[in-house]
């Protein structure tokens, strides 16, 4: 707190000339505590006054303000609301009634008694105090002779003026200088009296003295006046003698400047005709190119590129301030405007020849390509236009209305061409892909041609005519039994893989040079924003609406160059689309599994546009083709699983490997050899997902529902078909499926072996189970023979019923049974025959013990052994 007196003191009552007696940390009753400083204070000149100012600390740093401050004869009340239990609150009445709350007790005691003080002092007694201690005021009331010398003390603490460091300085070098200083103060004092006395004669006798010097002064000063009237004087003549020199000077000054004046003009006015000259004159040259260039050869569309060239900076030459204004400039300005009108007009009218001339040419060499699976090449075209680029880009800055013109008669000619030539193209693909005249009339074939009606109509008819033909749109796993081994089958795929590559080959580098041409020759590899639609708008647009936006007269714009660009081609190729859906629902419809090599082959080419430019036109619609190959694979193997799920079992023939376990085994190998380092091997991962759980479901459902074959051998040849095939072809994504089928395969083994091998030795059987109940019941193992119906005679008699022969028999019968129940395509059969060998050895065992545990000593023995068992198994297999 004595550190923030002291601040206080120093920041915000020095500077207004008070000191501060008495401070107290307070809040506002009642309300948020925001805490601030109550000061008593009094002026330190007279006539004093006294005030109780209210401090606060600024939020903004680590300074104080003064916010609000009352004279002490405005309060009228002090509250300390408790005058015996100690209490931080108090009131003060000045104006309203202000309720505060202390940070302490005792600060508020100590504020409240220098409140009285100075109430005793300068109010006298006018405050009322209630609620406040006597104890705390007879402590601040001194007796009359104390009070008037502490009266006496505060005046002189008032009128005391504290000496700064240069006066201390000066009276430490007095008193040095006096031995008796501080010993004898009087005598101190007299003697500086008397030294003063001194000082002042001597001032009074040097004021005395300075007057003869004063006199002398002044006369020197009259004598200096009357030398600068001379020259005055002198001056003057010399002013009027320079005055006639000066009018003389200044005449031929003036004449100076206006010949200056006249040769700067006359500068100008050559840079300016200079200027003009050289910027607005175009050659003689250019403007016989201009008007009859010769627009077909090489030579004269190089000279025609340079005259427009030199046309266009004649005309976007910046023109000084005034230059528009004189005549001369108006007649070449116009004259340049003629030759660019009628230039951009003769440069358009021959671009559109061109265009239709190239047209023509290129509808002749169809018929050479009609036959081949290959598009026609444009190159020689755009390498003709490209001598016209310039004259492009210069007709695109000049006359944007006749480049916008050219723009749409080239794609309206263009599309035209490559809608012929691209439908014909796929016309011969689908030739192709349907094969010979016979399947071709087959598939709706008509004309000595062999083409196809090619409209999507058409491919919806599509039907397969008998069994022995390729399969159609509705084919499943399930239609694979009498194809799996045809090589045709094969080859007929491999077939359409290959054309369908070819087909995408062809489009790809065709698409690709002609947006390469589009750019170059219209200029569009700048990104110069223009007015228009936004790039979501313009990839939104399908083909058929972008065709309809041009021919309907309506302007198209667009935000960049670059969705300029795939307008153009989206307008030139819009039969690409369609014609690539009508291909894939054709070699869909003639074989389902076509859509796997769609899928491989559609998935690379888009991924491969893609990186060259996502957002071109090539990207997207092989994109959007993709999706429609995507839903095709979808819907190939939901109809696979369909027929799984519908799939019907004779009641008269045993089961054995299910068609649906050996055409998935075909369908994986297929799908592995097409799948293998594609990009979208996560599509068939899920596939195979979907496929095997299907297979397992339906498994089960066929051995559950199968009557001639029992469940465990129909679970068991199947799931090992599938462990075989699932670890022939190491599909990494199955690897969980692989174990659980070999889990089933092992668990139905198991179960079959011991539900067919049943017990051999039924008698033998139930006497030991006897034997064994009776332990469980508490009865000693050596103690079993002693039971009557146990004995030993009880026991020989079992065994006796089971020779060796009769043994054999058994198994014999039970080796037909197994070898009638099992298929021979899986040859489990002697896995099977092994597994009940050991299973029979495992039950010998098991009553020799107990023979040995019950009947110690008794020498009974089985009829057979092991050895027995064996050579009966090995015998019994080898015979059939």
């Amino acid at each position: 707190m004595t550190a923030i007196k002291h601040a206080l003191q120093r920041d915000i009552f020095t500077p207004n000339d008070e000191r501060l007696l008495s401070i107290v940390n307070v809040c506002k009753a009642g309300k948020k505590k925001r805490n601030c400083f109550l000061c008593a204070t009094v002026t330190t000149e007279r006539p004093v006054q006294v005030n109780v100012v209210k401090v606060k600390k600024s939020d903004k740093g680590d300074f104080y303000k003064r916010q609000t401050a009352w004279a002490l004869r405005d309060l009228a009340v002090v509250d300390a609301k408790d005058a015996v239990k100690e209490n931080p609150e108090f009131d003060l009445h000045f104006d309203k009634v202000y309720k505060w709350v202390a940070s302490s007790t005792v600060e508020k005691n100590t504020f409240i008694s220098c409140i009285w003080k100075l109430n005793q002092r300068y109010l006298r007694k006018k405050i009322d105090f209630i609620n406040v201690s006597s104890q705390l005021l007879e402590e601040s009331v001194p007796s009359g002779e104390n009070q008037s010398v502490a009266g006496g003390d505060e005046e002189a603490v008032d009128e005391y003026q504290e000496l700064n460091a240069r006066e201390e300085q000066d009276i430490e070098i007095m008193m040095e200088g006096c031995e008796y200083a501080i010993s004898n103060a009087e005598a101190f004092a007299e003697k500086l009296s008397r030294e003063l006395q001194v000082l002042d004669g001597a001032n009074i006798q040097s004021i005395m003295a300075s007057e003869k010097q004063v006199n002398i002064l002044m006369k020197l000063l009259d004598e200096a006046l009357k030398e600068v009237d001379q020259i005055e004087l002198k001056l003057s003549s010399y002013e009027e003698m320079l005055q006639s020199v000066k009018e003389q000077m200044d005449q031929i000054s003036e004449s100076n400047h206006l010949i200056h004046l006249s040769n700067t003009n006359n500068v100008k006015l050559l840079s300016e005709i200079e200027f003009l000259v050289n910027h607005m004159d175009l050659a003689k040259g250019h403007i016989k190119a201009l008007q009859e260039g010769d627009l077909t050869s090489s030579r004269g569309i190089e000279a025609c590129t340079n005259a427009a060239d030199a046309l266009l900076q004649c005309m976007n030459v910046a023109l000084r301030p005034g230059h528009d204004m004189l005549h001369a400039v108006k007649q070449q300005q116009q004259r340049f405007s003629d030759l660019r009108e009628q230039f951009a007009r003769r440069l358009a009218s021959h671009l559109n020849s061109v265009f239709v001339q190239q047209g023509h040419d290129q509808s002749s060499t169809l018929a050479q390509h009609s036959a081949e699976l290959t598009l026609p090449n444009h190159h020689p075209f755009h390498r003709d236009l490209l001598r016209y680029a310039k004259l492009m880009e210069w007709l695109k800055n000049t006359d944007y209305g006749k480049y916008e013109g050219l723009t749409k008669n080239y794609m309206d000619y263009l599309s035209r061409l490559y809608e012929r030539e691209i439908k014909d193209f796929f016309e011969v693909a689908k030739i192709k892909m349907t094969g010979t005249t016979r399947e071709g009339k087959k598939f709706g074939l008509h004309g000595s041609s062999g083409k196809l009606t090619g409209s999507t109509s058409s491919l919806n008819k599509l039907s397969v005519q008998s069994s022995g033909n390729r399969r159609s749109q509705s084919s499943s796993l399930l239609d694979m039994g009498n194809m799996s081994a045809s090589d045709l089958d094969v080859a007929d795929r491999t077939k359409f893989d290959k054309i369908f590559e070819q087909v995408l080959s062809e489009l790809e580098p065709l698409c690709l040079a002609e947006q390469d041409f589009i750019s170059k020759f219209f200029k569009l590899q700048q990104h110069q924003s223009t007015s228009g639609t936004t790039t979501n708008e313009v990839e939104e647009m399908d083909g058929a609406a972008l065709s309809r936006s041009y021919t309907s007269g309506v302007p198209q714009t667009v935000s960049s160059e670059k969705d300029m660009i795939r307008q153009m081609m989206t307008k030139i190729f819009r039969c690409i689309e369609p014609e690539l859906n009508n291909l894939i629902a054709l070699g869909d419809k003639i074989d389902s599994f076509n859509s796997l090599y769609m899928l491989v082959k559609m998935s690379h080419h888009v991924w491969t546009a893609q990186n060259v430019d996502p957002a071109s036109f090539l990207s997207t619609t092989l994109g959007n083709v993709l999706v429609t190959v995507k839903r095709n694979f979808d819907k190939c193997i939901s109809n696979q699983m369909k027929q799984m799920d519908e799939v019907k079992i004779s009641k008269k023939s045993k089961v054995g490997i299910l068609p649906f376990v050996a055409e998935f085994e075909e369908f994986a190998a297929l799908a592995e050899s097409i799948f293998k380092n594609a990009e979208r091997r996560g599509d068939l991962d899920k596939a195979y997902i979907k496929l095997i759980r299907a297979v397992f479901v339906s498994v089960e459902k066929v051995a559950n529902e199968s009557q001639k074959t029992p469940r465990d051998v129909v679970m068991m040849e199947n799931f090992h078909h599938i462990f075989a095939t699932l670890s022939r072809l190491k599909i990494s994504c199955l690897e969980a499926e692989k174990k659980e089928a070999k889990q089933k395969y092992t668990d139905h083994l198991q179960s079959y072996v011991i539900y067919s091998l049943g017990q051999p030795l039924e008698k033998l059987n139930h006497f030991f189970e006897g034997v064994e109940a009776r332990v469980a019941q508490g009865i000693r193992e050596e103690e079993v023979s002693y039971q009557l119906a146990f004995n030993k005679q009880e026991l020989r008699k079992v065994i006796k019923e089971y020779p060796g022969k009769e043994v054999k028999k058994g198994l014999d019968n039970l080796y037909k049974k197994v070898d009638k129940h099992l298929c021979e395509e899986e040859n489990l059969l002697q896995v099977v025959w092994h597994s009940m060998q050991d299973e029979f050895i495992r039950q010998y065992k098991h009553f020799e013990g107990l023979i040995a545990r019950c009947y110690p000593g008794s020498g009974i023995t089985m009829e057979f052994t092991i050895q027995d068992i064996l050579d009966y198994c090995s015998s019994i297999a080898q015979s059939h």
